[in-house]
């Protein structure tokens, strides 16, 4: 009788082995709190990944330290596939870039599985402002070195870093304005307290509508549908400026091939729906979609930008 509760012991344990993954629900950890736009993009591949899997696959929103407490939890999770990571710039490039002691590394900790969204940066100035194009703006601030100034939401934030990167492309002196948040920071480039700002366009696109703003250039391959008439820097001259906020999932490294790659297909499939596609553009987003292997050479890639902006501006977090 031992010998035949064993053996059906046995034949239980197999068979949920055998079961195709996922057998039950999967986490996602977005390291942000709800209401923004981690959160809506978030949530709304998780409800699609739940009714491909037919098993719940529910947000946990572990926010704080611009992102890097909940990417340290995801990376500490058990590999089995069953805990996914809602991957972003911050946490997986500009934290990485600027914080040494961070208790994770994006690339050994992680099995990256698929970009899903991106927002290009936007050169932006106010409507009053001088230069008419991203031409004009680069040979006022080569006039007028240290003259024009940008504002950020504070060091080392990635508006921050984007001009830095812009200052190093374009090869001229800006003067960085640090404030304690974006809105501030808008409302001085609406009342003309400072020249340009560099970053997504979806916060901005009520007073470029208004005509209170203008666009001089999106920093992307082409040009943002949602701004058809703005150049890309590219044709407004200024080549090797491409730089966009993203978004993926990964999963904690070590997780099953099978798992990785049934996630990676599910993932294409929600993010060609045209809900799915509608709902990041009303977020200014520009959807996503890669292979595994793909979004780790980009991750790489990022972070090694990244690291080098941080360098040559010299930016230090205390």
């Amino acid at each position: 009788m031992k010998r035949l509760a064993t053996f059906v012991l046995l034949l239980a344990a197999t068979a949920a082995l055998a079961q195709p993954y996922p057998a039950r629900p999967v986490k996602l950890i977005v390291p942000f709190p709800p209401g923004g736009n981690t959160d809506i993009v978030g949530r709304l591949i998780a409800h699609k990944l739940s009714d491909a899997f037919g098993q719940q696959v529910y947000v946990e929103n572990r926010g704080g330290a611009g992102g890097t407490i909940g990417a340290e939890a995801a990376a500490k999770s058990p590999a089995d596939g069953y805990t996914l990571f809602f991957s972003t710039t911050g946490t997986f490039a500009s934290a990485p870039s600027m914080q040494p002691a961070l208790r994770y590394d994006p690339i050994k900790d992680f099995a990256p599985i698929s970009t899903l969204a991106n927002a290009p940066v936007v050169i932006i100035v106010s409507a009053a402002a001088q230069p008419r194009t991203l031409r004009e703006l680069i040979d006022l601030a080569k006039a007028q070195p240290g003259a024009l100034k940008f504002g950020s939401a504070g060091t080392g934030h990635f508006v921050h870093v984007a001009g830095e990167m812009f200052k190093d492309t374009a090869r001229v002196d800006l003067l960085h304005v640090p404030y304690k948040g974006i809105a501030p920071a808008v409302i001085d480039l609406l009342a003309g307290r400072i020249d340009v700002m560099f970053d997504a366009f979806a916060a901005y696109e009520p007073h470029l509508r208004s005509g209170k703003l203008r666009a001089l250039a999106v920093a992307n391959a082409s040009r943002l549908s949602r701004l058809p008439d703005v150049p890309t820097t590219a044709e407004a001259g200024l080549p090797g400026y491409e730089l966009a906020s993203w978004f993926g999932l990964a999963a904690p490294a070590g997780a099953p091939a099978d798992a990785i790659l049934r996630v990676n297909a599910e993932t294409l499939k929600a993010i060609a729906q045209s809900d799915v596609r509608d709902q990041m553009a009303k977020l200014g987003l520009e959807p996503g979609g890669s292979t595994p292997q793909q979004y780790a050479a980009m991750i790489a890639d990022e972070l090694a930008r990244w690291r080098n902006a941080v360098k040559v501006a010299g930016i230090k977090l205390e």
